[in-house]
């Protein structure tokens, strides 16, 4: 059971990850940009930065998940990646900013809607973490 959760579980988040990178990538990275100026949290240079670098980081995490490859650093890099996009949402939404989410391009503002679907998507993601160590712990275990 556990192997079988764990190929579901990357492959719907790779290709979540695939889906969020190309929806950014397909824009001008600008527009990108502009949604992740609008939550307040990184000065100019950092918001340029990540918005050139981020997708492509997506793109990554994404193939490398859809893959199974190197799952023991791409499940907890997602986790990671997830609960910084998911801290940011909430605190946009709970300051009332009506903002854009930019989850997955323009047009989506930060709503009960995106936190919920973020939620179940950091759930999924750390029960792919957990179930990626606890294996590599087994198989330790079984080396000689």
């Amino acid at each position: 059971m556990p192997a079988k959760l764990t190929t579901l579980l990357r492959i719907l988040l790779g290709l979540v990850f695939l889906y969020a990178a190309y929806s950014k990538l397909r824009q001008p990275w600008l527009v990108f940009a502009m949604s992740i100026d609008a939550y307040r949290v990184l000065p100019a240079w950092a918001v340029f930065t990540v918005a050139r670098t981020l997708p492509w980081l997506e793109l990554l995490m994404g193939v490398l998940l859809l893959f199974g490859k190197f799952l023991k650093y791409a499940a907890p890099a997602v986790t990671v990646l997830l609960l910084a996009f998911y801290a940011a949402m909430f605190r946009a939404y709970a300051a009332g900013t009506g903002i854009d989410c930019g989850c997955f391009g323009v047009g989506e503002a930060v709503s009960p809607f995106t936190l919920g679907r973020d939620a179940i998507l950091l759930t999924c993601s750390i029960v792919l973490t957990l179930l990626v160590i606890r294996g590599a712990k087994l198989q330790q275990r079984a080396s000689p």
